[in-house]
């Protein structure tokens, strides 16, 4: 992976009486007009306080939700801005637009050290990555830093657009993220085991695939296991599977024997009426279930596959997590998921590196308050999977790289 020129590679008189153009991730929810979880906003801060700090003034960009290419109450920043204002105790200007020549004298009129932007999706050209719409973006600004991880997988005005026409370099955000996923990616300590979960194979196929020549073990929860246990001939009762990739869960398996990589599936799990049920019916081994199971679902691993799993992890040096074991926004079907942070926890405070990437295994560390007993907790959800992936995200491709 190329290094990325960071904000500390720059010269510090470089930022003096300029304007940094940032690309934040500010996507968070709002409940009654006051932001209700801050996690993305804090992890910001680090990169707007450096530039401040520097003699900048910054010029915020981000989006939230989907408006759909056209202004949206529900779905304005003002209440994003004021949060800010009082998290870096300083004025920040919200403006109830993103381009035109009201915000240009409005950004140049002012002496707000920070400014807000109005949420760049309310115009249809930002997800079309419009080049006029981008050049009116890149005005604002005399260079450009992109710390919004989450959507560097997005080819975005935001996100790469602006970068054709100012100098891009990565915030800190970026730049913790691209480390910790990357230099697991490329030279993990061994032990290295990948804990993949979620419910369908098709949506972490390609992650798989790439995970498997590079670790010791991978571990397979969710009811994405549940393709690969049905197609060896395993009955899951009405779990969700996908027969279409049989064969190709059946390719994996031969591949990691050949490889010499261990593959740890489900060895028993949790069966109910369905996802939304209020409590299970039953845990069977899934090699001699002992009864008719073929009117149930897989909601949750078993405590024998836990236990396996944790087999698996003891030794381990490094760990990367994403996806969850099982329904675990439904209670009565989070405990594997909830055993796995635990244990994954534990580790990282023995030495291991662990790193958790993906909407929903991040939300579940956070709601059992463990997100800071892991080595980094990742921002970024689809981005993460498409750099698990192996690909170029074009929001990181587009920064300026150190000359070797």
């Amino acid at each position: 992976m190329p290094e990325f020129v960071s904000l500390k590679n720059l010269d510090p008189d470089f930022f003096r009486g300029k304007r940094a153009l940032v690309r934040v991730d500010f996507n968070v929810p709002i409940k009654e007009g006051k932001v209700s979880n801050d996690q993305r906003i804090r992890a910001a801060l680090p990169t707007l306080r450096y530039l401040l700090n520097a003699g900048s003034r910054v010029i915020l960009m981000s989006h939230l939700g989907r408006p759909k290419g056209k202004p949206q109450d529900a779905f304005r920043l003002k209440p994003v801005g004021d949060y800010l204002a009082k998290l870096l105790e300083l004025e920040v200007l919200c403006l109830d637009d993103c381009i035109g020549t009201a915000v240009e004298e409005a950004v140049s009129g002012s002496q707000a050290p920070v400014v807000l932007l109005e949420n760049t999706r309310f115009y249809a050209q930002e997800t079309d990555n419009d080049p006029e719409f981008a050049a009116q973006l890149a005005k604002l600004g005399d260079f450009y830093v992109n710390d919004a991880f989450g959507t560097a997988h997005r080819a975005h005005a935001s996100t790469e657009g602006v970068a054709a026409y100012l100098p891009a370099y990565a915030g800190f955000l970026m730049e913790k993220e691209l480390n910790a996923l990357g230099g697991m990616l490329e030279s993990a300590q061994s032990p290295f085991v990948a804990i993949i979960g979620g419910a369908k194979v098709s949506s972490k196929l390609a992650v798989l695939e790439n995970l498997l020549p590079k670790v010791d073990a991978l571990v397979i929860g969710g009811a994405m296991a549940y393709t690969f246990l049905a197609a060896q001939g395993l009955s899951v009762g009405k779990s969700l599977t996908e027969p279409e990739l049989f064969e190709t869960a059946l390719a994996l398996l031969n591949q990691a024997k050949a490889l010499n990589k261990q593959i740890v599936l489900p060895v028993d799990t949790v069966l109910a009426t369905g996802v939304d049920a209020i409590e299970a019916t039953l845990v069977v081994d899934l090699h001699a279930p002992g009864e008719d199971i073929s009117e149930l679902s897989g909601v949750d691993i078993g405590p024998d596959s836990v236990a396996a799993i944790e087999a698996v992890l003891e030794p381990a040096k490094t760990v990367l997590w994403n996806g969850p074991m099982g329904v675990f926004e439904n209670p009565p079907f989070a405990a594997g998921t909830e055993a796995i942070a635990k244990i994954v926890a534990r580790i990282t405070q023995k030495g291991a590196v662990s790193v958790v990437g993906g909407g929903d295994s991040v939300a579940a560390v956070e709601k059992l308050g463990l997100a800071d007993q892991f080595t980094h907790v990742s921002t970024g959800g689809g981005a993460s999977l498409e750099f698990l992936e192996g690909k170029t995200l074009p929001g990181v491709a587009v920064l300026e790289t150190l000359k070797g």
